[in-house]
Formats: structure tokens, C-alpha cells, sequence
């Protein structure tokens, strides 16, 4: 299955977790014919990453004002600090891909938390902000964080992980572990609305062994929880599905 059809990327996409988001959303990019994105949290800049990065209040009216070259089409608001954007709000992210779909947009992708380039994260109270009208909501976790520690050095937010979990920090993560973060209300599935579709995506999956580790992820989000439609191994660094479960 292709990428963009693996994942469900139609609409508007928020992606969330740890393990690769935004490359995620710029290999979905890449892929479709028009798309735009943007972000509701704080996310370094991506001008490679987009034919054309506009730095504005009103991204609306930029995605209107879009020429054909300029897609895929980066959207964000002023400067955090010295090397990330803000994000916007969840409304104006909902208004963005209204706009988007009167003019053709295959897909507005959003990332929707923070992991600061870990494999694993449970949201704190404040995140993910996820629009009430998104279609696809995509929880990523790593593969290879399985045989590591529950620690800051591998997992954003530990301590809500060990809550999730039932792990003490420390902690030799495992599959199951993954597995109950991705599915969990108080992890993956967290704000996800009630008619969206979510696509597990357990990323880093890079040789036969991690192949195999995420597997047993795949079925072990599977068994645990029905509202994840499909879980997906992936080599994200190659924009590749490696396999697919239902």
C-alpha cells in the first residue's frame, strides 16, 4: 500500500506522538499533488521541506493567494524563539483546511504536539490540539525504543508514560508498553475526535528485527483497542510503508 493511502492522508491530517512527526508530514507532502502544512504546536522551520514557507497572521488568505508552484504549501504564524515557528490555533487550523478543500488542497497535515526527537511520549494536559473537524488522526511511535529505558534520554514526558503504563521510570520498555501508549486514551488517542480515523504508525522499523518489533506492536494495539483502524510499520527516513494491519 502506498504511503498516502497507508496513512489515510486525505483531508485534514494531525499527526501526533514521538518518532518521527514532522517527517511524517513532509514525506505526505511530497507525495500529494497539493498540500499544506502547518502546525497547532511549535515546529522548527521547514523551508526545504516546502515549495513555498509563508510566515503570516492570515493563512487562510495565503492558502487563497497560492500559486501552482507554490505547493506543497507551508503555513505558520511568527517566530517562537531562534529556530522554531508558534503554531496556530485548532480553529484557525479547521478554517485553513476549509479553505484548503475549495481549492482542491488533497490534504491539510498538522502537527498537532511536541517530542523533542524522541521515540516515545505520553501528551501532557495541554496537547495534542487536535481540531474538532479532523479527519485523520496519525499516533507515531518508534520501534527502537523497545529495549530502552523509560527515560528522558528516549521518551518525552517519562513520568506520564510510567502513568500510562503502569511502569516504573527506569523501566526496560517493551512492545506492550509501546502497544498501551499508542491505544490509550491518556496517550495516542487522546483528543482524537469521535468520527476521525486513526492510523497507528510505528516508525524506524529499519531492519528484519525492528521489522518483527513492530509487528508485535501492530497486534498488540490491535488487541487492545478498536479505535485504531489500522497500524502501520514504516521507514519513514525512505518514505516507506513495510507493512499494514487491520
Amino acid at each position: 500500500m502506498v504511503l498516502v493511502d497507508a496513512l489515510a492522508a486525505d483531508g485534514l491530517v494531525a499527526v501526533v506522538g514521538a518518532g518521527g512527526k514532522k517527517t511524517t508530514l513532509y514525506r505526505l507532502a511530497d507525495r500529494l499533488d497539493r498540500a499544506t502544512v502547518s502546525a497547532t504546536t511549535r515546529i522548527p522551520a521547514f523551508p526545504d521541506q516546502v515549495a513555498t514557507l509563508v510566515e503570516t497572521d492570515d493563512p487562510v488568505a495565503a492558502l487563497r493567494a497560492a500559486d501552482p508552484d507554490d505547493w506543497p504549501l507551508g503555513l505558520v504564524p511568527g517566530w517562537a524563539d531562534d529556530v522554531r515557528y508558534e503554531g496556530y490555533d485548532a480553529g484557525t487550523v479547521a478554517a485553513v483546511a476549509r479553505a484548503g478543500a475549495e481549492r482542491g488542497v488533497d490534504a491539510t497535515l498538522v502537527k498537532a504536539d511536541g517530542a523533542r526527537s524522541r521515540w516515545l511520549k505520553a501528551p501532557a494536559d495541554h496537547e495534542p490540539v487536535v481540531p474538532a473537524t479532523t479527519d485523520t488522526v496519525i499516533p507515531i511511535a518508534s520501534a527502537r525504543v523497545v529495549g530502552e529505558r523509560l527515560d528522558e534520554e528516549h521518551v518525552h514526558r517519562p513520568a506520564r508514560v510510567a502513568a500510562v503504563t503502569g511502569r516504573e521510570p527506569g523501566a526496560e520498555l517493551t512492545v506492550d508498553d509501546v502497544a498501551t501508549v499508542l491505544a490509550s486514551p491518556d496517550g495516542g488517542l487522546r483528543a482524537v475526535p469521535a468520527d476521525a480515523t486513526v492510523v497507528a504508525l510505528v516508525n524506524m522499523v529499519d531492519d528484519d528485527a525492528l521489522r518483527a518489533t513492530g509487528e508485535e506492536i501492530a497486534a498488540s494495539v490491535l488487541a487492545r483497542s478498536d479505535r485504531v483502524d489500522r497500524v502501520v510499520t514504516a521507514r519513514m527516513d525512505e518514505g516507506r510503508v513495510v507493512a499494514t494491519f487491520e
